[in-house]
């Protein structure tokens, strides 16, 4: 029996949102076999499962192609952007594709979300998010404990405002780094969040800045 493995598969963070092109859907389909189970995901990545010894040249192949492929389960998924529709620079977009390098595919002890939006709209929802990142003219306010699924659903909360771009990206790997170390088993990032404390969190956002 051929043993298989899940990898996720996101299209570019871009304008007009994250979107695969007909001809990236098609190159994933035969990359990955008109056998192969793909299953659309709420964060905008597809997994497919693929045998295990093709997984590395699948991986190439695909992102020849301009898509991304990250690992499956318990890991940081791609970075859950909104559409941009104040323009690339105005909106942040070079920061998104940053952030989105530093955190994607990093194993946790639960899958993490982290949304992203370049204005105050939030149409991509950042603050339903494990971690949610919002861009206020020049400057990045972080939101932590955000939770979308059951009965439960509950907002993030403010964790640090008015941080440079170089201060985002330290804090929000700070706070990665401090929740692998940290949790309890496989501990959901809400959960986490209530246990440590607010203002713990902000204490470990803050050390990280000053430690870059």
């Amino acid at each position: 029996m051929v043993e298989k493995i899940k990898i996720a598969i996101s299209p570019v963070i871009q304008l007009g949102g994250s979107l695969f092109t007909p001809n990236q859907l098609v190159k994933i389909g035969n990359s990955v076999g008109t056998d192969a189970k793909v299953e659309m995901t709420t964060f905008k990545q597809l997994y497919a499962e693929v045998p295990i010894e093709q997984r590395e040249t699948i991986k190439e192949e695909l992102e020849r192609i301009g898509l991304e492929v990250n690992p499956a389960g318990f890991v940081t998924k791609s970075l859950i952007a909104c559409n941009f529709c104040k323009g690339a620079e105005e909106a942040g977009l070079k920061t998104a594709k940053t952030l989105n390098k530093a955190i994607a595919g990093i194993e946790t002890p639960a899958p993490l979300k982290i949304g992203y939006a370049g204005c105050a709209l939030g149409t991509s929802e950042p603050l339903i998010k494990d971690i949610g990142v919002i861009k206020m003219r020049d400057k990045f306010d972080i939101y932590v404990g955000g939770e979308s699924k059951g009965l439960k659903t509950s907002f993030a909360k403010l964790l640090r405002s008015e941080i440079t771009e170089d201060q985002l990206i330290w804090a929000v790997t700070g706070i990665i780094d401090f929740y692998k170390e940290q949790a309890k088993g496989k501990e959901k990032f809400s959960k986490f969040v209530k246990r440590i404390s607010l203002e713990q969190l902000q204490q470990i956002a803050e050390e990280s800045i000053e430690r870059r």
